[in-house]
């Protein structure tokens, strides 16, 4: 099996990771799922911005893992949470990097949640 490839962010495929100065609340199924003042704003490539929250300011007791995986080649291996509450319709809705790559590892014990799937909003400091 040949190795995955490893690649590092730069001007072709730009990765920032910023600290969100406001309070992001995620919810889901209509429970609050995260509550967070300590999010991180990654800005990737030409992608939407996301919403990394830590795992201390997410309810994880309304979180299933799953055996959904998938890798990114700036990012490392992925795995993948649902809202079991929340039917098809929240399957794995929640990503994380549990070891991302070196150059993202800001995003360790952070969870991401998809826009479409879940209500995010972000409100001023």
């Amino acid at each position: 099996m040949p190795a995955k490839p490893i690649k590092i962010p730069g001007p072709d495929h730009p990765i920032t990771i910023t600290r969100n100065p406001g309070r992001v609340v995620v919810k889901a199924d209509g429970k609050t799922v995260a509550d967070s003042r300590n999010a991180l704003t990654m800005h990737e490539s030409s992608y939407p911005a996301v919403q990394y929250i830590p795992r201390a300011d997410v309810d994880m007791r309304l979180l299933e893992r799953t055996d959904h995986a998938s890798y990114c080649p700036y990012k490392g291996d992925c795995s993948y949470f649902s809202v079991p509450s929340g039917g098809e319709r929240l399957v794995n809705a929640i990503w994380s990097y549990e070891a991302p790559y070196d150059a993202v590892s800001a995003i360790k014990d952070h969870l991401a949640f998809y826009a479409g799937r879940v209500e995010i909003s972000e409100h001023e400091a």
